[in-house]
């Protein structure tokens, strides 16, 4: 409880200035207010706060609209209410509406130290049960995999279906329309779900390192192995492992990655000897990879190893009868992780958003809701909505001419421009044109650039 920073609402200024100055001996960090209103605006200024020690009898309001205003509004502080014209029934009254102790004036400074303690220790008690509360309630939504349109619906039978399977599974769908919930869904409910699930972006580990980090090393494999290291194939034996963007993998790896699935073995970097791992591996990308395999960036063999089982994740604008319960459901989220008080959207702004294209998907949902649930802003969450569709990707599109175009001539402009602007740094290139950096390399041996 040390350094626990503590709202103290006190009347009488000789009797404030007492206890804050006792309290601050004993470590806490202290916010003297001598008024229900004063200690309100203090609480909603600072989310540091996780104690109140405060008087019965305040001016005209008193510590029971304090407690009543903190429990109706749902922060998360432990409270002790305090009285010299104490009774019996306020006592009860104060526990009843909330209250974790209560203190008869005059008190010991022992007395308040052991009330604060309890009310901490309550407060602890449920910020974890609500924690509790929360994982539960996302396993019973099929970790928030939320949707009753029948796109959705075929989502969760073929989930249902082959989550009891060790079968390969390659999800599709575009950024943010929830490729990981679903590979955690399919682990929540097999037989593995006690085991390890491990999620890697494969396109977020940098090349030099990515051998290393899926399939493991030997201490002395490559400069600065000083120890053995546990890849995530090993690190997910007997569980599940999900390779989200496994479009980025290169040759080398997607091969390695092949030769797991069709032998169920991995040999580690410096390793000599194959490892066996019982591993599930569900894979996702946002990109095509039947596209990929044609252009030739990706395995065909492994494409069809990884594509047993494809799932599709629709995106937000094909199933715009979830949006209202997706609203709901981050709303009443939000506003609990965060201690807001929830509250009704107006009908001139559900109706945008539910009518609103969602070009980010539920992520982008998310985030807004989240937004709203901090702020209580409903012009930002509306402008939010207008700054995105006018993007300067769309503002600008490419009108074709009349005449039609050479497609392999223009394609071929526009490397060349892009190459020159980025004085010839194939990276940043890459970057201008929305490429990988692979699909880039391509497309330049393509034109002999």
């Amino acid at each position: 409880m040390e350094n626990a920073h503590i709202l103290l609402v006190e009347d009488d200024i000789a009797q404030n200035e007492l206890i804050a100055s006792m309290l601050s001996a004993e470590g806490f960090i202290v916010t003297a207010t001598t008024s229900v209103e004063e200690a309100i605006v203090a609480l909603k200024a600072n989310s540091q706060i996780s104690l109140i020690f405060s008087d019965w009898k305040l001016g005209q309001l008193s510590g029971l609209n304090l407690l009543e205003f903190a429990r109706s509004n749902n922060f998360p502080v432990g409270i002790v209410i305090a009285t010299a014209y104490g009774s019996i029934d306020h006592a009860a009254l104060a526990i009843e509406k909330g209250a974790d102790d209560y203190l008869a004036k005059p008190f010991q400074r022992q007395e308040l130290l052991l009330a604060l303690a309890k009310a901490n220790k309550a407060n602890q008690l449920r910020l974890a049960n609500q924690t509790l509360n929360s994982q539960l309630s996302q396993q019973d939504t099929m970790v928030e995999l939320i949707g009753s349109a029948p796109c959705m619906q075929k989502v969760f039978q073929r989930i249902e279906k082959v989550a009891s399977t060790s079968a390969t599974v390659l999800i599709s769908g575009e950024s943010g329309t929830g490729k990981e919930l679903a590979a955690r869904a399919l682990h929540k409910i097999s037989p593995r779900k006690d085991s390890p699930f491990i999620a890697i972006n494969c396109g977020a580990i940098p090349e030099s390192i990515a051998e290393a980090e899926l399939f493991g090393a030997k201490k002395g494999a490559f400069t600065g192995a000083n120890q053995d290291k546990l890849g995530k194939f090993a690190a997910a034996n007997g569980g599940t492992l999900f390779l989200d963007e496994v479009a980025e993998l290169s040759p080398q790896l997607q091969t390695k990655l092949l030769r797991f699935l069709q032998e169920g073995v991995i040999t580690p970097l410096g390793c000599h000897e194959e490892v066996s791992v019982d591993v599930r591996v569900i894979a996702a990308s946002h990109k095509q990879l039947l596209a990929q395999v044609e252009e030739g960036l990706f395995r065909e063999d492994l494409y069809y190893r990884l594509n047993v089982v494809p799932i599709h994740m629709p995106a937000l604008r094909e199933r715009t009868e979830d949006i209202g319960k997706l609203i709901h459901h981050f709303k009443t989220k939000f506003c609990q992780q965060y201690g807001s008080q929830e509250q009704q959207l107006s009908a001139t702004t559900l109706k945008q958003l539910l009518s609103y294209s969602w070009p980010g998907n539920v992520r982008q949902l998310s985030n807004c809701i989240e937004r709203y649930a901090l702020l209580g802003d409903e012009n930002e969450l509306v402008d939010s909505l207008n700054h995105n569709s006018q993007s300067p990707a769309q503002s600008k599109q490419f009108v074709i001419p009349d005449e039609g175009i050479d497609w392999h001539q223009f394609e071929r402009d526009i490397l060349l421009q892009a190459c020159k602007r980025a004085d010839n740094n194939k990276t940043a290139a890459a970057k201008l044109l929305g490429l990988s950096y692979k699909a880039f390399l391509y497309r330049l041996e393509k034109h002999q650039i």
